[in-house]
């Protein structure tokens, strides 16, 4: 596809890595000429310097021939401004990153009415990524699918537990549970496994489970499942104000602690029930005056790594049950990765897969739609929920006899509203929709799965 980014920031180069490695037409626009340098060079791709709601500069960027437009600046007019000026010249699919969260009280009518495809705040979507976790605390990193009814649950194997040296056929004998372990994950390798793999202490695994059935799983195998009472969240920007509601309204307690004076004054008014406290959050003093010690749990989001990486170490020492750290530069996520932080949100990577699934969905043509896509594992592979058409022509047919490349796994079947966890004597049907675990990059139809 011929597909134009406005912005080169964190974002918009996460977008043209991928896109450009997928085999699509990437031409980018930004004021910056070294950034678009840069882009251009790293990348391999085209690029305009100059105001991407600038007509002339898009129609020299071909946007009539265009797909999709996504626009990733920093500024929410700006963004939107690209994308109404696209449709009327290209008539193409058009996608905004929207900050302002007075904007996300109205992101349906606005997508409605400016005709845009999709409409993404990275601020919510990371909000809501962190609220999940925190309702589970003894996961990683929870993906979900079949609209909430499904999850893929990430979590590290402790020391002492009934998993420790057991393998996958035992398992389901010796725990009674309807679960499907999906990946494993041991000294920075990823496999999805196999009957006869060993499980050990350390290993991060996931697993598909029942809604209804992860709390006793996570009972037998020695993990809390009880959603955090408290959390402290450091640093008051508008991801703490979206996590800082849903938290509030699932009953959570919230401290927010923010050093700028004002910011604190707009979150005191925004958010009467939570404890705003104006203060230094790396101030050790005021964070044990503070009761990090006694906390259930600690989110930091100020807008340094650094700092985020440190108080989540801080937070650690004290015992704190779960910690949240948010993180820009994933270029070094191996670093953050052996300093063993428990949950890492990365809001580039999480606005980033929203793009990629709605690209790819844009691609498919044989039987299928692309419902959800998640990374995992650091990129070393990815989840997807295909939605089965009726041109698919493998239904009816045991799983155990279709012709599945190497490094797929099927890891749940929706069959109208109810969740079926795979065997080899399982069908796929149309009005299905499946979830894909794979290692494979890059698929975009069911079809894609198949040898």
């Amino acid at each position: 596809m011929n597909i134009i980014i406005a912005g080169c920031g964190k974002v918009g180069e996460a977008l043209t890595q991928e896109l450009s490695s997928e085999g699509h037409d990437v031409k980018v626009i930004d004021r910056n000429p070294e950034v678009v340098d840069l882009v251009c060079d790293r990348y391999d791709v085209m690029g305009y310097i100059g105001n991407a709601a600038n007509y002339l500069i898009l129609e020299e960027a071909d946007v009539e021939n265009a797909d999709l437009v996504i626009a990733v600046t920093g500024q929410d007019e700006l963004n939107l401004l690209v994308c109404l000026l696209a449709r009327k010249a290209g008539d193409c699919q058009t996608i905004a990153r929207v900050h302002n969260p007075e904007y996300n009280k109205a992101v349906n009518y606005i997508k409605d009415e400016l005709g845009l495809a999709l409409v993404i705040n990275q601020e919510f979507a990371s909000a809501q990524e962190i609220a999940r976790v925190l309702r589970f605390p003894s996961a990683i990193e929870i993906d979900t699918f079949a609209k909430g009814r499904v999850e893929l649950l990430h979590f590290r194997i402790p020391q002492g537990s009934v998993l420790d040296g057991l393998n996958l056929y035992d398992m389901h004998s010796r725990l009674h549970c309807n679960v499907l372990v999906c990946t494993q994950e041991r000294d920075g390798e990823m496999v999805i496994p196999k009957g006869d793999t060993v499980l050990r202490a350390g290993d991060v695994i996931s697993i598909v489970a029942p809604i209804e059935e992860q709390e006793e799983f996570f009972r037998k195998i020695g993990l809390q499942t009880n959603a955090v009472r408290d959390t402290i969240i450091i640093g008051g920007g508008d991801e703490a104000l979206y996590l800082a509601r849903m938290l509030l309204n699932s009953g959570v307690e919230v401290r927010i602690i923010e050093k700028d004076l004002h910011r604190c004054e707009e979150l005191a008014e925004l958010l009467p029930k939570a404890a705003i406290i104006h203060g230094d959050g790396s101030d050790r003093d005021l964070l044990e005056e503070e009761g990090i010690k006694t906390a259930e749990s600690v989110v930091c989001l100020t807008g340094f790594d650094e700092e985020n990486v440190v108080l989540s170490l801080y937070a650690k020492t004290c015992g704190v049950r779960k910690i949240i750290t948010k993180v820009n530069k994933v270029a070094f996520e191996e670093v953050f990765d052996n300093l063993d932080l428990d949950t890492m949100i990365a809001p580039k990577n999480i606005t980033t897969e929203r793009i990629l699934q709605y690209v790819r969905a844009m691609q498919n043509s044989f039987g299928s739609n692309i419902e959800t896509l998640h990374r995992m594992m650091d990129d070393q592979a990815e989840s997807l929920e295909f939605k089965i058409r009726d041109n698919f022509t493998k239904t009816d047919i045991p799983l155990s006899q279709l012709p599945l490349k190497e490094g797929v796994l099927v890891g749940s079947i929706n069959r109208n509203g109810r969740i079926i966890l795979p065997r080899g004597s399982d069908v796929i049907r149309k009005g299905d929709t499946v979830v894909i675990i794979t290692t494979l990059k890059g698929l975009n139809d069911i079809s894609d799965v198949f040898e």
